[in-house]
């Protein structure tokens, strides 16, 4: 139930009739003022100066067109410019009668899209980092809303499987030893990693090992079975790896999800021939370049965009103009959303120009880049080890549970050690994640174990705690849940409060829809945890005078709990019974 879109088309109602071609976009915010009213229109004098009206004369021909529909209890105008809305508590209660028994919480299904969401993202024959965690988890929320809401989400891991570091690996492990060890999986991810380094500082230093490195590229592109076979094998390894990671991380990312760029390889020299043909392309200087007018150089000049190299390698911007024309073209993606860094946003753009150019995707395709900040350290530098490497991503996951281990310790001593391995893992990941969530992707934001790991203020620890304790409530009753047939009673200024909260839930889960923006939710669930604790404090619930009214708070406590687990679970947040 979206209160603000219902009201606000009340009042879009109401101007149409005024004037029906202007669009006046009212804003509706939740009333911080209570006592003024629940909800409040919020830009009533910029409608006004549009009409010509003045606000109090304005306030008038809205609460008079919209004063008798049932949902208000009434409409009031304050100064200098506000149209305050109070709301119904029969109405209330009948809202939230009808979600109490619906596992959707009342959010219908939409009209389904095909959407593609990549995310996450990681390198081939590296380790997962810290770097990928905002990619991974974000994308993840995005992807589990809207697959909430009906549509068709394909989530896509496109991986960088191809390319000059497979040609610098092949190149050192090239003696049938090291390819033995390889394929008889006696290396690990990390072991590979540190082929990987040196491989590139010898690449970097040694003209003759950077040259056969590059026929090993040509061979693997042009596929020979023994370069194919290392290569396969390398992707293998750390795919299985990251997969652990994704496990941990509670992230709905599966092997089938990912596609390298490797994909894309046999559709690369028709796009090239295409594009020259279509003379969106042309070759300079033995290179094939296109020209964007769009982009400038720094000299004023169209910007040039290299798209196949003098020795007939491809680059990342070919692959992605497959990528899009795939995507479209096979996938009928109707909307594809990217979660990578800003850096990439220039590259993005000027591939999906081309691809526009070439008529490969239609000019109505949706492309969004949801960019997002970094992780930094308390000295708001990015977040590495002391020795200035990159933290890996699982050691950052073992140090949440370990530090979770020790909370836990010091407030439950006696806890088998099963147990408390379990909810360590929960909890500590749990931590780090929301901390990541909770913060505005648009913003870089500092790591702070202590802030995100305390059982107060907007944190996992405390989200999760909350829901625990309803359960408790709930459970200490004895009510079975199909005995609560009547309606909730609303009588006290917590019980309506969260009330209204609780029906706020479907309006934060489309925004999420269309900016993917987590935060929100985070907000949104500390929000409801703390007028829980409120509505706790102020009505009593196991001990109320009469059953009824019992009743009526135990529905509210257990549509709050309802509420926390569906946007903790949204979020990819795992729930305890128990804390």
């Amino acid at each position: 139930m979206n209160l603000k879109n219902i009201i606000k088309k009340d009042i879009e109602n109401i101007l149409s009739q005024i004037n029906p071609i202007k669009n006046y976009n009212p804003i509706i915010i939740l009333n911080k003022r209570v006592q003024l009213g629940h909800y409040q229109l919020n830009n009533l004098i910029k409608i006004a100066s549009i009409l010509k009206l003045e606000p109090c004369k304005l306030s008038e021909i809205i609460i008079g067109g919209i004063k008798k529909k049932y949902i208000y209890q009434k409409i009031t105008f304050s100064q200098p410019g506000f149209i305050n809305f109070f709301i119904k508590n029969d109405w209330l209660s009948t809202e939230l009668e009808n979600i109490f028994t619906s596992p959707r919480l009342g959010i219908k299904r939409i009209k389904p899209k095909n959407i593609v969401i990549d995310y996450s993202s990681p390198n081939i024959a590296k380790e997962m980092h810290i770097g990928h965690l905002r990619s991974t988890i974000i994308g993840d929320v995005t992807a589990r809303i809207l697959h909430f809401l009906g549509h068709n989400v394909i989530r896509a891991n496109h991986i960088g499987d191809w390319g000059t570091q497979f040609g610098m690996l092949i190149a050192y492990l090239e003696n049938k030893k090291s390819i033995t060890a390889l394929q008889d999986n006696y290396f690990s991810l990390e072991k590979i990693e540190k082929f990987y380094c040196k491989a590139k500082k010898k690449y970097d230093s040694d003209q003759l090992f950077a040259k056969k490195s590059r026929e090993y590229v040509v061979k693997l592109q042009n596929g020979d079975q023994r370069c194919h076979k290392i290569w396969k094998k390398l992707v293998s390894i750390t795919m299985v790896e990251n997969q652990k990671i994704y496990t941990r991380l509670n992230v709905t990312l599966r092997p089938d999800d990912t596609i390298g760029e490797s994909f894309y390889n046999k559709m690369l020299p028709s796009i090239i021939e295409d594009l020259k043909n279509k003379k969106i392309a042309i070759e300079k200087n033995g290179s094939i370049i296109v020209f964007l007018k769009e982009f400038k150089n720094r000299l004023g000049q169209s910007m040039g965009v290299v798209i196949q190299k003098k020795d007939k390698g491809f680059l990342y911007s070919t692959t992605d103009i497959a990528c899009f024309k795939y995507r479209y073209q096979i996938l009928h993606a109707d909307r594809i959303i990217y979660y990578t860094d800003s850096r990439q946003n220039q590259h993005l753009i000027q591939a999906w120009t081309i691809a526009k150019k070439a008529n490969y995707i239609p000019e109505n395709l949706l492309l969004e880049h949801h960019v997002f900040g970094m992780m930094l350290s308390k000295n708001k530098r990015p977040f590495k080890t002391r020795d200035g490497n990159t933290i890996k991503l699982s050691q950052l996951l073992n140090e949440a549970t370990e530090r979770a281990i020790h909370l836990i310790k010091n407030k439950k001593r006696y806890l088998h050690k099963k147990k408390l391995i379990h909810l360590a893992e929960v909890i500590g990941i749990s931590a780090v994640k929301y901390a990541d969530l909770s913060k505005s992707r648009n913003t870089n934001y500092i790591f702070d174990w202590d802030k995100m790991l305390s059982f107060e203020g907007n944190t996992a620890p405390y989200i999760q705690y909350a829901y625990t304790r309803i359960i408790s409530i709930i459970e200490k009753s004895n009510i079975p849940i199909k005995k609560l047939k009547e309606k909730v009673i609303l009588q006290k200024e917590s019980e309506i409060h969260l009330a209204i909260k609780i029906l706020e839930f479907e309006e934060i889960v489309l925004l999420i829809s269309k900016k993917g923006t987590p935060h929100i939710m985070c907000k949104y669930l500390y929000q409801l945890a703390t007028y829980f604790s409120s509505f706790y404090e102020n009505c009593s619930i196991l001990f109320a005078k009469k059953i009824k009214i019992c009743k009526s708070r135990l529905k509210l406590s257990i549509l709050t709990a309802k509420t926390l687990k569906k946007g903790l679970n949204m979020l990819g947040i795992k729930i305890v019974k128990k804390m």
